[in-house]
């Protein structure tokens, strides 16, 4: 009887510690994204991308600024796709190898999607947190100079910014950066005005915790789930701002190369029969696109505190 009783105390116990387990909300949103299909088609898209960008170039067997003068004047002909003479995607109408500029427009373009979106993620986390916490005049004032800046046409003030102080990367980072972090900034603060008066945050302020530390070690941490998703749907936006940038003839310059300015190139020359100057970028283009909307998508579910 004294075994039967300690057999089922001890069973008792593992069950309360599964149910604890089971209330952890980083581990039932991770169950609830991998039982997500297309999340996880997604996530094996992003990884399929972000490995072509990584090692690519080890495969490919001309540099992407190499002419072939084998094949130049000559594309329609002779520059498609080929193994024999190492042009896997083809040739470009200078006679460079597509594979190698594809590998290299899609680090470019996911470099600029990710630093783009951690700029804003930055920006705009401190600065709707700052204002959701403070609150009062300094909140309205903060939020009506948000309202204006969204007013202000974003695709002009980017384009102002690259004519301003040049085609570089850098620019082209802090402009997509600054002017996309004003959305994020309204989440933060919505967010941010709902967790301030709880009970944790109230007993912080009571023992004396300085308002910067409340934001840093209590409010930011339980952010931390919309900040997420936010951001995996905030690259794909930056990779489709610098690629119209791109098409427009305002984004990366010569010998850099983007998915953007190689789709814009495929375009211009598809009446010669090149069509594959088009079809591969804007390939892994959707590819990384959709990734990151499946992952994004996959997130929300995961975090959404209705379906919990």
């Amino acid at each position: 009887m004294v075994h039967d009783t300690q057999r089922m105390q001890s069973l008792a116990e593992r069950m309360a510690e599964d149910e604890v387990a089971g209330r952890s909300l980083w581990a039932d949103a991770r169950r609830r994204f991998f039982s997500n299909k297309a999340a996880v088609i997604g996530l094996a898209l992003l990884a399929f991308v972000a490995a072509f960008a990584l090692f690519g170039g080890q495969f490919a067997q001309w540099s992407n600024e190499e002419l072939d003068y084998n094949v130049m004047g000559v594309v329609a002909q002779e520059g498609g796709p080929s193994l024999a003479n190492g042009h896997y995607f083809g040739v470009d109408e200078l006679g460079r190898d597509l594979f190698a500029r594809t590998v290299q427009g899609t680090q470019v373009s996911l470099l600029v999607g990710l630093v783009g979106a951690l700029v804003a993620v930055v920006v705009g986390t401190i600065y709707g947190a700052t204002a959701g916490y403070v609150g009062g005049r300094v909140d309205a004032a903060m939020m009506r100079a948000v309202d204006v800046l969204m007013a202000i046409p974003y695709m002009f003030v980017l384009i102002l910014i690259l004519v301003m102080y040049g085609r570089s990367m850098i620019a082209l980072f802090v402009g997509l950066g600054l002017i996309s972090w004003l959305e994020m900034s309204r989440i933060v603060r919505g967010q941010t005005l709902s967790l301030k008066n709880r009970e944790f945050i109230e007993a912080a302020r009571a023992t004396g915790v300085s308002g910067v530390t409340i934001i840093r070690r209590h409010i930011v941490p339980n952010l931390l789930g919309v900040i997420a998703v936010y951001a995996t749907l905030l690259v794909p936006l930056m990779i489709l701002t610098e690629s119209f940038i791109s098409f427009l003839g305002l984004g990366v310059q010569e010998p850099l190369t983007s998915l953007g300015a190689l789709i814009s190139q495929g375009a211009s020359t598809m009446a010669y029969g090149t069509i594959w100057q088009l079809a591969f970028p804007l390939l892994f283009f959707c590819l990384t696109l959709f990734g990151f909307f499946f992952v994004g998508d996959g997130l929300r579910d995961a975090l959404d505190p209705k379906d919990r």
